[in-house]
């Protein structure tokens, strides 16, 4: 079902980040998106108390919901008060590593603004919780892990397969090997609404053969789906039918440097976090143009850039690339955001102990 050919490479021009601008679509908005430096950020909460924050969403009171490995989702209050959210406990989440390792990656908001997704890298499990009751009800398992879900105005939900890592004390090894060896085995899927309550979908597997698939954007204006490859650098995108779940006219909407998860704005442009290029990427799905948002590059990180595309090119291993120097002045490998409301602010979410908060622009 695949129709693309094998995963691009890393190119010079998206291991240093050289951009030539903003180059929107004909027609559409020119004014091109903010950007922000490490002077006009802070961390949140300032304790550094998360656990692996690698997605969340706001409420609209501007409470934060955030993937949590101890506890499924934690609520963060703007004044920094964390407390676990959801009874995960009642759902089967269990986190007792070595032996019971979860992972809560994609968390997504639905279209009825009340319910949250919840997927599971390392489980496959995919939560929905009331954000009102606060409780959780695990509404698929999927064999493999599955990193990042959302829900269509239909009621389907579509979640993407990394690699093929099953729950277990190898899962997350798995996981990381597909990062370093890029196989062609992530997925996506759809899970039909169910037909009446007693009756429990079956995922048809709607796209396979990709490079790590993870995160998902859906346009019903545009009719479009969008699955970031990370370790093929870029972001693809399907004509959409939601009626059906249809997929047809499959196209390369952007070539760049390891997308992770991606959420669409107002505006319909495609916000990407980028976690081996450690950057806030923005995307115009229509052009292809994108622009870097926030990217606070070092010359460490530069080095390790050459490196990775060295070895990337090689064939040579580069899990040992992913350390503190990747990552720094960040608190870990940024791998999402959360856009609040217009004019509010960005948090950038990820692998460390803490988000980064991209203060609001005038």
């Amino acid at each position: 079902m695949r129709i693309f050919s094998k995963p691009t490479r890393f190119i010079p021009a998206c291991v240093s980040l050289t951009i030539t601008g903003w180059i929107p679509a004909s027609g559409a908005e020119t004014t091109p998106p903010p950007t922000w430096t490490m002077e006009q950020v802070s961390f949140f909460p300032e304790d550094r108390s998360l656990v692996r924050p690698e997605d969340g969403v706001a409420l609209p009171d501007g409470t934060l919901l955030i993937a949590d490995q101890r506890h499924g989702l934690v609520a963060l209050t703007p004044d920094g008060t964390k407390r676990p959210f959801g009874d995960f406990a009642a759902a089967a989440y269990v986190h007792e590593p070595p032996t019971r390792s979860a992972g809560p990656n994609g968390v997504a908001m639905e279209p009825d603004g009340i319910h949250v997704l919840v997927a599971d890298i390392l489980t496959g499990a995919i939560y929905r919780i009331h954000t009102e009751t606060e409780q959780v009800v695990r509404i698929y398992q999927h064999e493999f892990g599955a990193n990042s879900a959302r829900r269509d105005s239909s009621g389907a939900v579509w979640f993407t397969q990394s690699t093929r890592n099953r729950a277990g004390p190898d899962s997350e090894a798995r996981m990381f090997a597909a990062v370093d060896e890029a196989p062609l085995d992530g997925a996506l899927f759809r899970l039909p609404p169910p037909a009446d309550s007693t009756t429990e979908s079956v995922a048809e597997l709607k796209l396979s053969g990709l490079t790590f698939g993870n995160g998902v954007a859906i346009d019903e204006a545009r009719g479009e789906i969008y699955v970031a490859e990370t370790m093929a650098n870029r972001i693809v995108g399907y004509q959409l039918s939601v009626a059906d779940g249809t997929l047809s006219e499959g196209r390369v909407v952007a070539e760049l440097p390891t997308p992770d998860n991606i959420e669409l704005d107002a505006s319909g442009r495609l916000w990407v976090a980028s976690p081996i290029a450690n950057a806030l990427l923005v995307v115009d799905p229509t052009s292809g143009g994108w622009s870097t948002a926030f990217h606070p590059q070092t010359p460490e990180h530069r080095q390790l850039m050459v490196e990775w595309q060295r070895r990337t090119e090689s064939g040579e291993s580069r899990l040992a690339l992913i350390g503190p120097d990747m990552w720094a002045p960040l608190p870990g490998l940024f791998t999402g955001l959360i856009l609040t409301t217009e004019g509010g602010p960005i948090y950038l979410t990820g692998l460390g102990d803490t988000l980064v908060k991209l203060a609001p622009k005038e």
